[in-house]
């Protein structure tokens, strides 16, 4: 009788444990948790009296479209008010006209999960669900694996929202005097984007015997992988992984339940993988692995690979999965080297597990789990945060993308955000509004991930001015070489002209010869104008864009003295000219001669004096003519 006594007991401190941990789990690790509540998110459109902003609560499921609005309007089922039950008909909420249905259901008696479901199989496209009691809102989850028997929680794909009871029984009152409710449900400003780079964490768990929660999101990561490696290699992102810990309570740190999920002496805890403390894998080693992950990216991203934490994530759950009962460290060190990533720092990054002492990564994770500014205190797993604000809904490749899409600064967002399965290209349609010169294919419409917008583009170099919408202009050097500065031009008869200047920044001005705007340009008849060739016996005669002006008999027309000059001279001047220009030429050579001769007998003499110190001459009598200073001295020795 007392062994079963004691061994009952052990039991109950087992469960005590089990469950001490578990609140601690839902409850985060030193603080209550808290709920993102989206302000001013739904704005009441119509009726007039009516016309307000209100918050929400986003659920935790389904696909709010972030970054982008839902304007529909408001239907109150005539019953099964709270969407337990599936509604009668074929999609009896579809839109029958140019809006959708959001439909408004009651809180209570079944999974908000459910309500969004069954109003999604009816035709809506979205939902409200009212809360029953006035109170602060809270964040919507899903109900766990056990009770969506159907697997309808990942196929539901419209966005749900939940709003206070008084917003609520106002639309309903609306609605029953027969008003058209129509709302605005606005997830534009839900992400902020403060600058041209995402900043996102993931808090997850490397435990995959946890149900349909790690099957999530461990799904999401192998498919995301792609898209986080392409954001992160190009700068646009900046990602870090988290984990979730624990800690055992003081009273029972010595307990081997604490000891088998905790490590460094009960400070970080996991609760047992399989739930049973007598089998399989133990809580430290989903602490130890999740430390371990942790050391990956940080070690990766000290040497400029931070991406790595992907591919090493999804490898350990393929190759090292508990249920292939391979979740070990050899098997993660294996993973580690084939990523010719360093073993040994990452060891040194985990430390001991088995010391009395804080750890310097999990304790930092512990402090992050609070909430801090915007972001609620992490108490959901997986969690997404993404700008300093928990993603809501469901966490799949495309939804999560669309999110982060949504974070960055308009005009910024790189190329993958503007593939067609996110968003359309609005400049597809009518060219968004905006402007556009179809000659040069030249338009300010630009696609953006929130939308279009108008915004005079640049082009090769040339930038265009302009409100974007009805006109944008080509401005600076090298506008000319596209569309002709958007000027007017024209070839004809050969020759072209064109009202566009490079010396000019904008604007067109028409050519010299031509009259008009600059945009159209007509030809001046400068004889009709008597602008030109009104010398006296001048005939004028009108081109495109000039004139030709003829003299009389052999006269040649002066165009820039606008006169007539003689077009040969008097035989008596040409005879003169004649004399002039030989006389000229004959002095000339004469001149060059006679300089020729003066320069020839100077360098005569000049050698001649050189080389006669150099002559062996016997006396100076010989050569009577030389003077004194230019004989030769004679040798030492030899008689005068």
């Amino acid at each position: 009788m007392m062994v079963m006594m004691i061994m009952a007991c052990m039991a109950s401190l087992r469960k005590a444990v089990s469950v001490l941990l578990l609140l601690v789990t839902l409850l985060g690790s030193r603080a209550c948790g808290h709920f993102v509540v989206e302000k001013s998110s739904i704005r009441v459109l119509s009726p007039p009296a009516l016309r307000s902003k209100h918050d929400s609560a986003i659920g935790n499921f389904g696909v709010p479209d972030y970054g982008g609005y839902l304007v529909g309007s408001v239907v109150y089922p005539d019953k099964g008010t709270n969407a337990c039950q599936a509604f009668d008909g074929d999609r009896p909420f579809r839109s029958k006209g140019s809006r959708p249905i959001i439909l408004l259901v009651d809180r209570g008696e079944c999974y908000f999960a459910l309500k969004a479901w069954n109003a999604q199989q009816g035709g809506a496209a979205a939902v409200l669900v009212a809360d029953s009691v006035d109170e602060p809102l809270i964040t919507m989850d899903s109900p766990e694996e056990n009770n969506d028997a159907d697997g309808y929680i990942e196929r539901i794909g419209i966005p749900s929202a939940l709003i206070e009871k008084s917003f609520a029984d106002s639309l309903k009152k609306a609605l029953k005097n027969g008003d058209d409710v129509v709302i605005k449900m606005d997830w534009r400003e839900s992400m902020p984007h403060p600058d041209q780079r995402v900043e996102y964490e993931l808090w997850t768990n490397s435990n995959d015997e946890c149900g349909t929660r790690c099957d999530e999101q461990m799904s999401f990561v192998k498919n995301y992988k792609g898209h986080a490696q392409i954001l992160e290699r190009g700068g646009y992102t900046l990602f870090t992984p988290h984990y979730i810990t624990w800690y055992c309570p003081q009273a029972f740190k010595l307990s081997s339940q604490c000891k088998s999920q905790c490590i460094n002496h009960g400070r970080y805890c996991a609760p047992d993988p399989e739930q049973d403390f007598g089998e399989g894998y133990e809580g430290k080693d989903v602490v130890f692995e999740n430390l371990r992950q942790l050391c990956v990216h940080r070690v990766a991203n000290e040497s400029g690979r931070s991406w790595v934490w992907w591919d090493y994530v999804t490898d350990f759950h393929i190759r090292c999965s508990m249920k292939n009962k391979r979740y070990s460290k050899e098997c993660a060190e294996d993973v580690l080297r084939s990523l010719d990533l360093p073993v040994d720092k990452i060891k040194k990054c985990m430390g001991d597990p088995e010391a009395d002492v804080e750890n310097e990564v999990l304790k930092s994770e512990q402090e992050l789990q609070i909430g801090q500014g915007s972001r609620g205190d992490v108490t959901i797993l997986p969690t997404l945060v993404i700008n300093n604000v928990q993603y809501r809904g469901k966490l799949e490749r495309t939804a999560v993308l669309k999110a982060i899409c949504a974070g960055f600064k308009e005009t910024t967002e790189p190329p993958v955000c503007l593939t067609p399965d996110l968003e359309t290209d609005e400049c597809l349609d009518r060219n968004g509004g905006c402007w556009q010169d179809r000659q040069s294919n030249v338009t300010a419409c630009r696609d953006t991930f929130r939308g279009r917008v108008c915004e005079c583009p640049l082009v090769k170099g040339v930038q265009y001015s302009g409100d974007g919408y009805t006109s944008c202009t080509a401005y600076g050097p090298g506008r000319c070489a596209i569309n002709n500065g958007g000027c007017w031009s024209e070839t004809k008869n050969g020759l072209s002209f064109s009202a566009c200047s490079e010396s000019q920044l904008s604007g067109c001005q028409c050519p010299q010869g031509f009259h008009g705007d600059g945009h159209k340009c007509e030809d001046i008849d400068e004889c009709k104008a008597r602008s030109a060739c009104q010398c006296d016996g001048c005939s004028c005669k009108n081109t495109w864009g000039g004139y030709d002006c003829k003299c009389k008999g052999n006269l040649i027309y002066i165009k820039d003295h606008d006169a007539c000059i003689e077009r040969n001279g008097s035989k008596f001047g040409w005879v003169m000219t004649f004399m002039i220009l030989a006389v000229v030429t004959g002095a000339g050579i004469a001149g060059y001669i006679f300089y020729k001769y003066r320069l020839r007998s100077y360098m005569d003499s000049e050698i001649m004096a050189i080389m006669s110190q150099y002559m062996p001459l016997d006396n100076h009598n010989n050569h009577p003519e030389l003077p004194i200073e230019a004989q030769p001295l004679r040798q030492q020795g030899t008689s005068v």
